[in-house]
């Protein structure tokens, strides 16, 4: 398979949100209610939302593409919580399901953390759901830590990790 990282750019506002939308319906199941997840996964409001992202160039999104076609994206960003000024953020990390843990996501993490220390951050947090085992395991993988900062996102929990770049 050829992969190739670049950066997002205008246009790529339907396979970001398709890309988002189909990894949320398969992780967050069992996490969110289905109210919550059915309207966090409708295809024309993560597009707008990815549109607007774009069109005022906010943060700095990315795109795996296998052999041409979008697999997976990433979105970081200056943390948005007054407490980590200073730190990026990881605002997501999503790909299709049907190639996980193949290491798309490592390689799109990599990337991401290279970017942002080249950019000047010494560190970077993440938000992630208490639940989400594998995104933990995976976010752990990559050297992240609890922060030991806990909120409610969507109405469940979210922990805070941070990682040294």
């Amino acid at each position: 398979m050829n992969v190739t990282i670049r950066r997002v750019q205008a246009g790529d506002e339907n396979a970001l949100a398709y890309i988002q939308t189909e990894s949320w319906k398969a992780a967050f199941q069992r996490i969110l209610d289905e109210a919550t997840l059915l309207r966090c996964t409708n295809l024309a409001r993560a597009a707008a939302s990815y549109k607007r992202l774009l069109d005022e160039e906010k943060g700095n999104g990315y795109l795996l593409l296998l052999d041409g076609q979008p697999h997976c994206i990433a979105w970081r960003d200056a943390a948005r919580d007054e407490v980590f000024s200073g730190k990026a953020e990881l605002i997501c990390i999503h790909s299709l399901p049907r190639h996980w843990r193949q290491g798309f996501g490592s390689m799109m993490m990599d990337r991401v953390l290279s970017d942002a220390k080249a950019a000047g951050y010494s560190e970077i947090i993440l938000w992630v759901f208490a639940e989400n085992g594998p995104a933990r395991r995976f976010y752990e993988a990559k050297g992240f830590l609890p922060e030991g900062r806990e909120k409610i996102g969507l109405g469940a929990v979210e922990m805070c990790y941070i990682r040294k770049l």
